[in-house]
């Protein structure tokens, strides 16, 4: 079976320093933090930025720092969020893919994210596929549902996304679908032929699902955007922490964490200059 390809998501938009002290802000932080996951084996770093005071921010500068600071200290791939945060234009959360990051994520659907609705009108969903296709950036699809996937599959038809298509499966949202094993295999089994996909199960869904990822032949992602414990009632160290021991399960299981030469190869990059 092919390696195991581990994404680091270090920080994501709703977590804050109260909930853990140790998660990384700044664009040095972030730097570091994605440097120690690089080194525990994940070769993906889905990046979301931060203001000094901790907020959110798809700023286009503060993604150039963060990004040079990380291409300093390794050859990890660059994925930038488009997620951005909650109420954010699809304007402020194209920024950062001016920068030609190697990868970015695109949502392909609206939904109820906790209290909030993330949302995603038809028309910007094409408007992202077509600004990644002007600059180079690969998509990473990202579903909190099957519907998500048909969405996706639409754009293909209309020329906008070019298969082989790379997924992230999105589970244990409230308001998305549920965290189980058994939603899990209906997204894999909702999946075109030929295409590639990771997991993020959020919270206390993160190892299982994960476990369940490495064995069904996919990808895993891990870190403080999605979990921030370790155990039940405890907090992880650090975002390495988590990535460490998916890359050690996947060992055991005889899948070898994919370097980040290995990840391009599997998933059709080219290294980005």
């Amino acid at each position: 079976m092919h390696k195991l390809i581990i994404t680091a998501a270090l920080v994501g938009a709703e977590v804050t320093r109260l909930d853990h002290p140790r998660l990384p802000i700044t664009p040095q932080e972030i730097a570091q933090a994605a440097y120690e996951a690089y080194q525990a084996g994940a070769s993906i770093i889905h990046l979301h930025v931060r203001k000094p005071d901790g907020t959110p921010t798809q700023d286009r500068e503060v993604f150039r720092e963060t990004i040079t600071r990380i291409r300093e200290r390794c050859d990890a791939i660059i994925q930038v969020s488009t997620g951005g945060a909650v109420g954010m234009t699809p304007e402020e959360r194209l920024a950062p893919v001016s920068l030609r990051p190697e990868m970015a994520t695109m949502t392909t659907g609206s939904v109820n994210f906790g209290d909030e609705v993330f949302y995603n009108h038809p028309q910007d969903i094409e408007l992202f596929a077509r600004r990644m296709g002007e600059y180079g950036v690969k998509p990473e699809v990202e579903v909190f549902d099957t519907g998500m996937i048909a969405s996706a599959l639409r754009l293909v038809n209309k020329g906008l996304l070019a298969p082989p298509l790379h997924f992230n499966l999105v589970m244990g949202v409230p308001g998305g679908i549920p965290g189980t094993p058994k939603d899990l295999l209906h997204m894999v089994e909702s999946l075109p032929l030929g295409s590639t996909w990771s997991v993020a199960g959020i919270g206390k869904a993160q190892l299982t699902l994960g476990v369940m990822a490495i064995i069904l032949g996919g990808h895993v992602r891990v870190g403080f955007e999605d979990n921030i414990y370790y155990a039940k009632g405890v907090l992880a160290d650090s975002n390495a922490q988590l990535v460490e021991r998916i890359a050690r399960l996947g060992r055991e299981l005889g899948r070898e964490a994919a370097s980040p030469a290995e990840a391009r190869e599997l998933l059709g990059l080219k290294k980005s200059t």
